[in-house]
């Protein structure tokens, strides 16, 4: 069965579209942006509203994750007041859950609607533009922990609350996917 692990889903960010484009001195570009209390993911799509779903070139990159906890720890290391989360334009935030394990995995996340599955591809890599947005050094001290790029492997809704994780594989001793310690740590990408 895998690893099931009880998180927090803390938000949601839906845009229609690209906020930052161009030169970040030159500020984000105004654009629809909603901060729902649920959302629906389509399978091979994305999110519904979302500038990525339903985009070729983002099939397997349509949903990112990000743990809130990357982002404290960036604002301690910077220390800077805390940052809004919906500044950093990921898809789903959630607390407790170690994000970066989740590359090159599949999983499914749950919050009461039923399991939606997704496939962890790629580290969100942050860009320049969180320098001006965040902070001054949060492009640098995001490397590694800006979250994960997925692919909606399945349909369902998602809502802001408690919901659990299930990894497939994942109930081995000693994964860190059990341990939400590392939900802020850097992780390097890993080696093939």
């Amino acid at each position: 069965m895998g690893a099931v692990i009880g998180i927090e889903i803390v938000g949601f960010v839906v845009s229609s579209g690209h906020a930052y484009e161009g030169r970040p001195g030159d500020g984000p570009v105004a654009v629809p942006t909603s901060t729902p209390e649920h959302i629906e993911i389509r399978a091979g799509y994305g999110v519904v509203g979302d500038r990525y779903a339903g985009q070729a070139a983002h099939r397997d990159a349509a949903v990112t994750v990000l743990a809130v906890e990357a982002l404290e720890a960036v604002a301690a290391e910077l220390g800077v007041p805390p940052f809004d989360p919906v500044a950093a334009r990921r898809t789903i935030l959630t607390r407790g859950l170690d994000v970066e394990a989740l590359r090159s995995r599949e999983f499914a996340l749950d919050s009461g609607d039923g399991p939606v599955r997704l496939g962890g591809g790629r580290p969100a890599a942050p860009c320049a533009w969180m320098d001006v947005v965040l902070a001054p050094g949060a492009h640098a001290a995001l490397r590694g922990r800006a979250g994960v790029r997925c692919a909606a492997l399945g349909s369902g809704t998602l809502r802001v609350g408690p919901a659990t994780v299930t990894v497939p594989g994942g109930d081995r001793v000693g994964d860190d996917l059990l341990d939400a310690s590392r939900a802020g740590v850097p992780r390097r990408r890993l080696r093939a």
